[in-house]
């Protein structure tokens, strides 16, 4: 029988200031198959949270912090589908991240093949040699891929942030108990795309090459 469950609060943080040289934005399975129409696992909200990471991604890039991209990648007999309907086969339309988010040509992009960005993968890597503090997790979904990249981040101890209108999940209580277990679990900040300030050593210069940005679209 359904009831209701209540997820108990937590902080939604009004400003969070990141060291742009320590901080390291990830981008979570933003791909055709999770965030377009007729994609085979398509997340309801996802396109929708496309203006909000694209924010955070020209923040990075104005800011000169790194910029990593997910890539959930199958090939054929993956135990996965065994769980999932087939998706993100390699090569494939849907495999494809957005055309709106768009990795550059020096910007990492990780494929992996669990929900975890960290298994099998160079990811820690690449982060220990960037000297990262903080990790910045946005993309979907939220309490699989989102929450256990985050969560695998968390447990090598670095800062957790998820900027939750970033973020997406095949329901809003999938969205928002994700989001509670990052804050209590994992000490995780929880905020939203335009509190997150990535500091240069001159704010007053940062701040004018985002207003700049803002006005040439």
């Amino acid at each position: 029988m359904a009831h209701t469950v209540e997820v108990p609060q937590y902080e939604v943080r009004g400003e969070v200031r990141l060291d742009p040289a320590r901080t390291v934005l990830v981008v979570v399975d933003m791909q055709n198959d999770f965030v377009k129409e007729g994609g085979s696992l398509l997340v309801p909200d996802a396109e929708g949270t496309i203006p909000a990471i694209r924010g955070l991604l020209d923040g990075a890039r104005l800011a000169g912090t790194k910029v990593v991209f997910t890539q959930d990648t199958h090939t054929e007999g993956d135990p996965e589908w065994d769980i999932w309907p087939e998706h993100a086969r390699e090569g494939s339309w849907g495999w494809k991240i957005v055309d709106e988010l768009a990795p550059r040509e020096d910007e990492l992009v990780i494929r992996k093949v669990r929900y975890d960005a960290f298994y099998g993968t160079h990811l820690d890597h690449f982060l220990r040699l960037w000297n990262t503090k903080t990790v910045v997790v946005c993309g979907t979904v939220a309490n699989i891929c989102v929450h256990y990249t985050a969560a695998s981040a968390a447990l090598r101890w670095y800062d957790v942030v998820i900027p939750k209108d970033a973020t997406s999940a095949l329901d809003p209580f999938d969205l928002e108990s994700s989001l509670r277990q990052t804050a209590f679990l994992f000490n995780g900040t929880i905020t939203t795309t335009g509190a997150v300030r990535l500091e240069e050593e001159n704010p007053e210069a940062y701040r004018s090459k985002m207003e700049e940005a803002a006005r040439d679209g």
